[in-house]
């Protein structure tokens, strides 16, 4: 099915990214509709003006805005769905699910992977709620929720396997500090989206054990090419890797200190235990979660990933980083 227009627009999910999303989408629609799980911050939402937990310093006109926390009312009353929940919690979110969505626009803005399934996010929806691939886009980076909420440029880059679709999205997402780009590398952008994550927190790392910036390069190097190898292995296609979907997102998530997966790796690198760093975090560091996933899945395709398997030995073998890092700086060109 081709679009002309988004329509009415969902945003599903209430961190940062779901709120710099509802913001960017607000300078174009009217009105939109906002799936909060939670009744007691959508009520702190409408008396404050902005998200109480999130990017509280971005602040909304809140009746231009449709909550709900049924998410089966705001898929109802929604032409396009934009999903920005952590993917660990996607499938409890979906279980609730009972409206029919194989009709709607589906966007995915998680840059994670679905736990256990070890798929990505469109190939869950494709599979389970018979959404079409042609109507399931992804939005990819580079660009972090805090800089999107200070008004600072960032760029977007929308796949969709129908390129007059993520045309559509494109253009929703576009404003003066948006810039848009359209792909048709859908399942290239999600896995990127995931592996960046991963190697943000191989960053983070190395930080914490105070290697210099010229080690930090040349894992940036290694950690493209091993992305490119996967991808290119897993989902082969005419793609440049250079693109700002690919290379440009892996290193804001490197080396950005709003960077929750490098942050995440410096604890871990400075000595804090995963649990302890994890309940430190104040936000979800997915990376920790695609790292399980993508080593799992990549039991499949034997692609040369000795990145994944450190920072994998790390946070699940519990490998000293201080060995582990040197190990892999011994394989690195």
């Amino acid at each position: 099915m081709n679009f002309t227009t988004c329509g009415q627009v969902a945003i599903l999910g209430g961190g940062s990214w779901a709120t710099a999303i509802a913001k960017i989408v607000l300078n174009h629609e009217d009105k939109i509709n906002w799936y909060i799980r939670r009744d007691d911050r959508i009520e702190e939402f409408k008396r404050l003006g902005h998200n109480p937990s999130y990017l509280t310093g971005v602040n909304f006109d809140v009746n231009r805005i449709n909550f709900s926390s049924d998410i089966n009312k705001i898929v109802k009353d929604s032409d396009t769905l934009i999903f920005v929940t952590p993917s660990p919690y996607l499938k409890n979110h979906l279980k609730k699910l009972k409206t029919n969505i194989k009709d709607k626009l589906v966007v995915t803005a998680i840059k994670g992977i679905v736990a256990d399934d070890n798929v990505l996010v469109s190939q869950y929806l494709h599979k389970n709620y018979k959404v079409p691939m042609e109507q399931l886009a992804a939005i990819g980076g580079p660009s972090h929720a805090e800089e999107v909420a200070l008004d600072r440029l960032c760029y977007l880059t929308v796949g969709c396997q129908d390129i007059d679709n993520a045309k559509v999205v494109a253009e929703m997402l576009a404003s003066r500090n948006v810039k848009t780009t359209v792909s048709t590398d859908i399942e290239g952008i999600e896995y990127s989206s995931v592996l960046k994550n991963v190697y943000a927190i191989a960053t983070g790392i190395c930080n914490g054990l105070k290697y210099g910036d010229n080690f930090i390069a040349v894992l940036m190097s290694n950690a493209l090419q091993e992305m490119q190898r996967f991808l290119d292995t897993v989902v082969p296609c005419e793609r440049n890797i250079a693109d700002s979907a690919y290379v440009g997102d892996l290193l804001v998530t490197s080396y950005s200190n709003f960077s929750r997966n490098r942050n995440f790796g410096m604890m871990v690198g400075k000595g804090y235990a995963v649990k302890t760093a994890q309940l430190e975090m104040e936000m979800i560091a997915e990376g920790y979660y695609g790292t399980k996933c993508m080593k799992t899945l990549n039991k499949r395709f034997h692609v040369n990933m000795p990145i994944l398997d450190s920072v994998y030995n790390i946070l699940y073998n519990r490998i000293s980083p201080a060995v582990e890092i040197k190990v892999l700086a011994g394989s690195l060109k």
